[in-house]
């Protein structure tokens, strides 16, 4: 059988239970049909007469086309103990359909709110930035709360549902960060073409330069990204403690780091409130440098070095985490196959085993590459079977 397999996908799951599986799949089905309505209804369909669709269609090729770098590097960092394409699939869908779907109508409905209340206090909004007010103070309310709600969601669910996947802490990073690639994907679209809508204009090189920082992992994939560390730490640690507390920690972290992220427009205006600039003036107001005249590369390499300063704790964190994670894996394979003999893994293969490092991948002379790598996960995948059996008070 081969290691990709929707049946290896659900070893040890409650949807190997056919009833359960068929709840869970009509309830999917349903928050996927009232997340593409909703996106469509409230993003796609208001923008027709305009001109609207072609721009998005164009954004979303733009922003998959990106989205592929941060993919490959989450490929590349689950090397040793690959998730299955399924899952891979599963967690883009859910950022980009399900999470993005139920966050924009409530995102949209405190957004209202906010423009409301300036409306009726219009020397708060002069205050607050002016025209930038309402997005001023309605992004760190709404963005945080809501839309790591809905993706951190998805991540809890595979979580709870695939336990034989979800086994540390890169795992947990892997998931959430590529819920929140999924979710950056349609955002990103989304932003374009309000932009088109507003101002006539399609602002291309800033959005996509914005939020496909660091390498594509610079907002959306960092921020769920620590959850998904958190739910990591919580199934491989053996601290009791840790097991109910790192999930809602790391939740925090993600939180956290988004509401830094969409402070910074806050930040700016009370410092120049402070300073005694003149908010209400076009020079000085808060988004009044034109991103979208930049070079592509240049909008990106600024908007990369803004978040790498904006959000370097977190960056720290997830750095840090990700390099220990490495190591216990690389620890489990080589206690888990100390023992194994031929024709499982011959002692020069062990011997590479051990010789395998943070960045290097181990290879198997006398192969040719595919089936080289395929007996290397088919020993790593044991070994983790290993360990998973241990832990369960099985072996």
């Amino acid at each position: 059988m081969s290691l990709d397999t929707p049946a290896r996908v659900l070893y040890g799951s409650p949807l190997s239970r056919p009833k359960f599986a068929s709840f869970v799949l009509i309830l999917l089905g349903v928050l996927v049909f009232l997340s593409t309505s909703s996106i469509v209804n409230n993003i796609v369909a208001p923008t027709s007469a305009k001109g609207g669709i072609p721009i998005f269609l164009m954004a979303l090729a733009w922003s998959g086309f990106l989205c592929i770098i941060p993919i490959a590097i989450l490929w590349f960092l689950d090397r040793r103990e690959p998730e299955s394409k399924w899952l891979y699939a599963i967690a883009l869908l859910w950022g980009a359909l399900i999470a993005t779907g139920v966050a924009q109508p409530i995102n949209a409905l405190i957004i209202n709110a906010v423009k409301d209340y300036f409306t009726l206090h219009p020397d708060l909004q002069a205050a607050f930035g002016g025209k930038n007010a309402t997005m001023s103070i309605a992004a760190p309310l709404a963005g945080p709360i809501v839309e790591e709600t809905t993706k951190g969601a998805g991540v809890l669910l595979l979580f709870l549902l695939l336990r034989s996947e979800f086994d540390d802490v890169r795992d947990g990073f892997i998931y959430g960060a590529l819920v929140g690639i999924g979710f950056n994907f349609l955002e990103t679209a989304a932003y374009i073409l309000q932009g088109f809508v507003d101002t006539g204009t399609a602002p291309w090189l800033s959005q996509l330069g914005s939020r496909h920082s660091a390498f594509g992992l610079g907002t959306h994939a960092l921020f769920t990204g620590l959850f998904g560390m958190g739910l990591g730490l919580a199934r491989q640690t053996v601290r009791p403690w840790l097991r109910y507390t790192a999930g809602p920690i790391g939740w925090l972290l993600g939180f956290s780091a988004h509401f830094v992220n969409n402070s910074i427009v806050l930040l700016l205006i009370l410092i120049m409130k402070i300073t005694g600039a003149n908010l209400n003036d076009d020079k000085s107001n808060v988004g009044s440098l034109d991103l979208d005249s930049l070079p592509f590369l240049t909008s990106l390499a600024l908007n990369t070095l803004r978040v790498l300063i904006t959000l370097f704790p977190f960056f720290l964190i997830a750095i840090v985490m990700l390099w220990q994670s490495g190591e216990w894996e690389r620890r489990v394979i080589r206690e888990e196959l100390a023992d194994e003999t031929e024709p499982v893994i011959t002692p020069e293969e062990y011997e590479g085993v051990k010789r395998d490092r943070i960045l290097k991948t181990r290879r198997i002379a006398g192969y040719n590459r595919r089936t080289a790598a395929a007996i290397v996960r088919a020993q790593d995948e044991l070994a983790f079977r290993k360990w998973r059996l241990q832990q369960q008070g099985q072996v």
